[in-house]
């Protein structure tokens, strides 16, 4: 008996709402890239709970593998570069390891223009997603940004102690980025560029002398096993910042269903990037508390002393807005727009 054409039909339909249902309630897989082991403070604290959240968000149809520590090959310089060939589906980077890639979204980097405070990493990740957003979002156009953020107030770590400008002239001190190490420089300091995960063993062979880095990722280098002293400053300004991003394959993110797209879009932006920073806030109250455990002596610097850091590390920012002017960029503006965020998120 030969099945009616109507019947056939309905079958067919059926079948193809069936495979269409499929495509809809597809699964993706999302391979997150980072460089720091997986149980340093922004892996644990931030990255790690994104991934379970848009996990549950998306009734598991998003799953997320971590590689830490560049598990994945590559450079941590090249991270950036992974998420936009799609090498990695997202990836987590400072800007600064590749020199000049990022000229706006720098200001952060300039010294003693960030919070000096237990906030200084929600404050300014909340002023970096907005000043990216409003003057530097052709510098991500070729990534889904999902957050852009900063630690909190970068410091000294030394083997020997830095009571003021003078102990720091001719230390060996890694920087993390270009900016930094103009800082160093101008500081007297013999600046030695590298991506922190080298700083361990940097410190143990005697490579250099001393770290910038916030408290946040001393415990998980054992930073505060390698050096005895840690130097902070008086007032309301850090000596330096960095910033981040945490950016997602384009063409992965349009792969996406609708839906699925809705779930990466609500853990993107504003609320994403702060997340980042009160994590690394977080993160730098254990690393001080764990430091100050271990019988490491901590000095901050009067005022007057920072003051005069200060006025060394102002021609800092004269270089950056000399440099960036070569590029058609107007520093100066861009500084002032970033003082006033930093302003309006501090209140």
């Amino acid at each position: 008996m030969k099945t009616p054409w109507s019947l056939r039909a309905l079958t067919v339909a059926l079948g193809g709402a069936v495979l269409a249902g499929a495509a809809w309630a597809q699964q993706v897989t999302l391979r997150v890239h980072h460089f720091l082991p997986a149980q340093a403070n922004v892996p644990r604290l931030a990255i790690e709970p994104w991934a379970k959240k848009i996990e549950a968000e998306s009734g598991g149809r998003i799953k997320v593998q971590i590689f830490p520590a560049m598990q994945m090959g590559g450079t941590p310089a090249q991270l950036f570069d992974q998420a936009r060939d799609g090498v990695a589906d997202v990836t987590w980077t400072v800007l600064g390891y590749t020199p000049g890639r990022f000229p706006k979204m720098e200001v952060f980097e300039l010294p003693f223009i960030t919070p000096n405070s237990d906030r200084a990493g929600e404050i300014t990740s909340r002023a970096a997603w907005e000043f990216a957003q409003r003057f530097a979002a052709d510098e991500f156009k070729d990534v889904k940004l999902i957050a852009v953020h900063t630690h909190g107030p970068g410091l000294f770590h030394t083997k020997q102690p830095v009571t003021g400008l003078e102990s720091v002239r001719g230390m060996k001190i890694r920087g993390g980025t270009r900016i930094v190490n103009n800082m160093l420089t101008k500081l007297g300091a013999t600046p030695v560029g590298m991506p922190v995960p080298q700083v361990t063993e940097a410190l143990s062979k005697g490579v250099i002398d001393g770290t910038t880095i916030p408290w946040e990722v001393g415990p998980s280098l054992r930073v505060h096993e390698m050096v005895k002293n840690h130097t902070t400053f008086a007032g309301d300004k850090a000596l330096y910042n960095m910033a981040f991003a945490f950016s997602m394959n384009k063409a992965k993110y349009e792969s996406l269903p609708p839906d699925l797209k809705k779930v990466i879009d609500d853990n993107a932006g504003a609320e994403t990037s702060a997340f980042f920073g009160k994590a690394m806030d977080q993160g730098d109250k254990s690393g001080r508390e764990i430091a100050t455990k271990a019988g490491n002596k901590i000095t901050q610097l009067e005022l007057a002393e920072t003051q005069r850091w200060l006025r060394i590390a102002g021609s800092v920012e004269d270089d950056w807005v000399k440099e960036v002017r070569a590029k058609g960029i107007d520093g100066a503006q861009l500084a002032r727009e970033a003082r006033a965020l930093l302003a309006k998120y501090a209140k």
